[in-house]
């Protein structure tokens, strides 16, 4: 297994506009990596992973500017909304595009894969939603997740994805098509952090007290992009050869206040 890293490395990232993803993008560009960003806009790669058109184009954009081998995948692409296309891009967005590449995974010599969760994975709720989510069947999520939008659980949708996605990383990482062919599959879950998705939910005082509420977090309080890009770096650099399957909390703490001591 090679744990030397190569002089640079090619590595997808979607979301790569803003947020984690342009922090993730910019860190790995700094070290000397080839990346290539995928957005609705403003990216090498301008795609809606909202759609499976959108997600079948940038598989098919990536492979051909990477000449189908990748060093990583490291999936950042996420909205916060209170309607069904918040399930379709951040679970199916991330799901079918980190398997769309995974061939191209398999060709490279020491081959990681991460993705951005949320410590509001830990929610549980929607069972529909996260239930066809996990089917990979993506109208009956879709539906499920109208039908809460419309009865006025919208909130639910955001968590819902979220913790579909930290259940299907533990099923999947351990399969064949991952660890057997020598692919760490990871994620992480952070906090507060300060992007504009933060800020478009936490505009007056009281809203991002709220925030705080339900996200404490007693290291260091919220996050600037950057702690949870690097976070991200080290899943999918080369020195990660056996940790896989897991959703790391960067978190300040918030998941051990939440789900307490006895939780394991």
């Amino acid at each position: 297994m090679t744990t030397t890293a190569p002089a640079q490395r090619r590595v997808a990232v979607t979301g790569a506009a803003s947020g984690i993803g342009r922090a993730v993008a910019a860190l790995l560009k700094d070290q000397g990596d080839d990346v290539i960003g995928v957005d609705l806009k403003d990216a090498d790669v301008c795609a809606d992973l909202g759609t499976p058109a959108g997600r079948q184009e940038a598989v098919r954009a990536v492979l051909e500017r990477s000449g189908g081998v990748l060093d990583a995948v490291i999936a950042c692409a996420g909205i916060s909304a209170q309607v069904p296309a918040t399930i379709a891009v951040n679970y199916f967005g991330v799901t079918e595009i980190l398997q769309g590449l995974r061939p191209a995974l398999a060709r490279a010599d020491a081959p990681r894969a991460a993705f951005v969760g949320s410590i509001v994975g830990t929610k549980t709720g929607a069972d529909d939603v996260v239930g066809a989510c996990l089917a990979g069947d993506e109208p009956a999520a879709l539906a499920a997740a109208a039908a809460l939008a419309q009865a006025g659980a919208g909130r639910a949708l955001y968590p819902a994805s979220k913790a579909a996605l930290a259940r299907w990383v533990r099923r999947t990482a351990v399969s064949d098509a991952w660890a057997g062919a020598g692919i760490p599959l990871n994620a992480v879950g952070p906090g507060v952090v300060l992007t504009p998705m933060h800020a478009a939910v936490a505009v007056t005082e009281e809203q991002r007290r709220i925030v705080a509420q339900a996200v404490p977090m007693p290291l260091n309080g919220p996050a600037e992009p950057e702690v949870v890009a690097r976070a991200l770096r080290w899943l999918t650099g080369v020195e990660n050869t056996h940790v896989t399957g897991q959703v790391l909390y960067v978190d300040g703490g918030a998941e051990a206040v939440l789900r307490g001591p006895d939780h394991v």
